[in-house]
């Protein structure tokens, strides 16, 4: 959840550190810190607080030097603090560590360092690392930090920097992402490419318990016995523009205006008059007569999409489908077999308990499909198959382009899967892939309205709880604009299938309760509206998201958000753009920070 950089070269470290680490606050911002080496001292200086108090400190007390490792923080152990914050030193010695990931044996690890007189300061468990590196130093960096890792058990993207072993940043991954950018005459580490991209277009994407030797002259990614290893350069196609706002006031309303783009280049090479098809898919009607069912494992918005994706596979494929929060599928023995195809989805493709999930179903011989926004994540390097959203970086906490594109496969999958196994008719096909061709100009046209929006944002941001309600696939939207709610207004939200109302929750509807109600399902309108009028009878206000033209007694609705009127199953494609809009505008009126929403980070790789 942390970020982490490193930098070696022949400029000042902490320009890039600082910069690097501004790429890198949706991973993390309650606290940040810098360690630089220079004539074989290490200095730390780390702040509490966003960045920012990082950066004035810096701006007023230059740090010399030409190496150096960066971190900010999403605390897990310990509180927010000076004390707390990376990076952290050896009591004895001169080695400094930054840390992303947990060390879940670091009370063991802890009680014995102070048996061997090491000293602690912080609550964290990142601090055992430098001890552990340094009781194990004997003049060589990477030898010590191999026999540290050695003893560690949990999940750590590492960089070090020793003063008596000067010049050179030592790195490793093992279950949290860690890339290497290769510069001319200086080389970076960091958690995320946004982190480089500035600087370098060339990286090598590390692997789980690969190390790394970062010089000025460049990397060398070795073994845990020293061998090097013949790694790949990748080239990143994104520019630098890409992670910047690019004169929006925040990300999140850049990335909610970048949607159209985004899934016009999801689709594109998708879908043809040959029907729907993947590039490098190697998934078989062959492959699908022999699953018996359909796992979709994710968490957060990603399940949400994952919701939408079973409904687009059991109607066009007909393959039975569950889907399931990753946290909860992987230690509740799913009867997953040689039958079964899991399909995974991570905006990231480094969720922890997603990956965890992917590689337990590997084991016992599942077949596995991937949907990820990264190309060269490591759920989607170790995935059977996979396929890539185009929906380019995102940097707001809060998911939006990430969710609608992930929508938008789902579909396409359903599609792929209907046409293989012959149950997916040819109207039905062109009348799906019209729909989601139009999707971009659809999306406009929401946006090109959403100022209608901020009037209903005026009203919730005085409110203490909202309701969503749906049926169909308007309940997974709306669990999906309840979160959003949630994550950047800090509003209590729930969703509630319409039909479950009358079934417990009802019993919360007082006066003046606001209720959020979505209508794109065409069989279940009167169904919906009725649920509607049951709460409107117990003093509710109701605000209803309807297609343009439909006709509505209006009289149910204290407001009616109306968007164009597309095909049912790609309609909560285009709602969820009026709920993203509807969420930003609400945080926005109550003047909270968008972008970093309190407690949350982007890139969820701790379980």
């Amino acid at each position: 959840m942390c970020g982490i950089v490193g930098y070696v070269g022949k400029k000042r470290a902490t320009n890039f550190l600082i910069d690097g680490l501004s790429k890198l606050e949706y991973r993390g911002y309650d606290s940040a810190g810098v360690a630089v080496e220079n004539d074989g001292k290490v200095t730390v200086v780390k702040h509490k607080g966003r960045l920012s108090n990082l950066s004035d400190d810096l701006d007023k007390n230059v740090l010399e030097g030409t190496v150096g490792i960066g971190h900010t923080r999403w605390a897990t152990h310990g509180e927010p603090s000076d004390i707390n914050s990376h990076p952290h030193k050896s009591s004895k010695g001169n080695i400094t560590v930054v840390h992303n990931g947990i060390i879940e044996n670091y009370l063991e690890l802890r009680k014995w360092l102070k048996e061997q007189g090491y000293e602690f300061k912080s609550q964290t468990d990142t601090e055992v690392v430098p001890n552990l590196i340094h009781y194990y130093y004997e003049g060589d960096l990477f030898k010590a930090v191999v026999k540290a890792t050695e003893r560690l058990e949990g999940s750590y993207a590492l960089g070090v920097i020793c003063g008596d072993d000067p010049d050179k940043v030592v790195a490793v991954r093992k279950d949290s992402p860690l890339i290497v950018g290769l510069g001319e005459g200086e080389t970076f580490i960091a958690s995320d490419i946004p982190a480089v991209i500035s600087y370098t277009r060339n990286v090598y994407l590390l692997d789980d318990n690969e190390f790394v030797l970062v010089t000025r002259d460049g990397a060398e990614v070795l073994n845990s016995d020293g061998s090097k290893i013949d790694k790949e350069v990748y080239k990143v196609t994104w520019s630098a523009d890409a992670a910047e706002k690019g004169g929006y006031d925040s990300f999140m309303m850049k990335e909610i205006h970048e949607q159209p783009k985004a899934i016009r280049d999801t689709l594109t090479g998708k879908i043809s008059n040959n029907g729907v098809s993947f590039e490098g898919f190697n998934l078989t009607k062959e492959d699908l007569d022999g699953v018996d069912r359909v796992y979709i494992v994710a968490c957060g918005t990603a399940y949400h999409a994952g919701l939408m994706g079973k409904v687009a596979i059991e109607k066009f494929a007909k393959i039975p489908v569950e889907v399931d929060i990753a946290s909860e599928f992987r230690y509740r023995e799913p009867l997953v077999t040689n039958k079964t195809l899991l399909i995974t989805v991570s905006q990231s493709g480094e969720t922890a308990d997603t990956l965890a999930v992917l590689r337990d179903c590997k084991k016992i011989g599942a077949k596995t499909l991937a949907i990820t926004n990264v190309v060269g994540s490591t759920i989607s390097r170790e995935a059977d198959n996979v396929i890539y959203t185009m929906a380019g970086p995102e940097i707001a906490v809060a998911s939006t382009k990430a969710y609608t594109t992930q929508v938008v496969v789902m579909n396409l999958i359903g599609m792929y899967f209907g046409q293989l196994m012959g149950s997916l008719t040819n109207e039905s096909a062109k009348e799906l892939e019209e729909a989601l061709t139009l999707l971009p100009e659809k999306i406009e046209e929401v946006l090109a309205k959403k100022e209608e929006l901020e009037e209903v944002a005026k009203i919730l941001a005085k409110e203490q709880d909202v309701f969503f309600l749906g049926r169909g696939v308007d309940y997974a939207l709306a669990l999906e604009g309840s979160l959003k709610l949630k994550e950047i207004t800090y509003i209590h939200s729930e969703a509630y299938a319409g039909g479950e109302l009358k079934h417990g929750p009802i019993a919360l509807i007082e006066e003046g309760t606001k209720v959020i109600a979505l209508l794109t399902q065409t069989k279940l309108r009167e169904k919906m509206v009725s649920n509607i009028v049951e709460v409107k009878a117990r003093g509710a206000e109701t605000i209803g998201v309807a297609y343009e033209g439909d006709e509505i007694d209006e009289s149910v609705f204290n407001k009616i958000v109306r968007i164009p009127k597309v095909l049912n199953m790609v309609a909560p494609v285009v709602a969820a753009v009026s709920l993203q809009l509807l969420a930003y505008y609400t945080a926005k009126e109550k003047n909270f920070d968008i972008d970093k929403p309190r407690n949350l980070a982007k890139s969820v790789t701790v379980e």
